[in-house]
């Protein structure tokens, strides 16, 4: 099968749909995750990183991962992840302790107040999720939205990214 990419020529700059297509994502990834964050900070005293760590230990088998696991969850380098897991830490939310099955990894592990803060924040950012992004779409654009961002994020990394279970 011949190679298709050899034949593309790639443009030297954005221009016209392109160029708008680009800004509006742009403009998305910039204002999103801002808004997401506030939303969160204000309701419940954590930036959307943290509630992603804690939704994430919420969802795993035993509400337990391996420090590396919850890293690539969140597309975080470890010493992020170290940083936030202290700071949760020092809340009561979660706890650290070596792998039992092997001691050079360590486990993430959701408290019981760890578990109740993500039951209490978990209704206001769905509440801003839907408001700000799926509420604006109808079923087929969801759709269209969630396939075009599954093909991105597999552009950018193999794995694709989290995904729920």
């Amino acid at each position: 099968m011949p190679d298709l990419d050899a034949h593309v020529s790639v443009p030297t700059e954005l221009a016209g749909e392109d160029l708008e297509t680009w800004a509006a994502l742009a403009t998305v990834l910039e204002w999103l995750p801002a808004a997401l964050d506030a939303q969160l900070q204000r309701d419940a005293q954590l930036s959307h990183f943290e509630y992603g760590v804690l939704y994430a230990l919420a969802n795993a088998p035993d509400r337990t991962l391996r420090m590396s696991v919850l890293a690539g969850y969140a597309n975080s380098t470890l010493s992020r992840l170290s940083r936030a897991a202290t700071r949760l830490e020092t809340q009561g939310w979660l706890r650290r302790t070596p792998d039992p099955a092997d001691g050079r990894y360590t486990l993430a592990v959701l408290t019981d107040p760890g578990a109740e803060k993500v039951r209490d924040a978990t209704p206001g950012h769905v509440e801003v999720v839907h408001r700000l992004v799926l509420d604006r779409l109808t079923k087929s654009q969801a759709r269209q939205l969630r396939e075009i961002s599954q093909r991105i994020s597999r552009a950018v990394r193999d794995d694709g990214g989290w995904r729920p279970q």
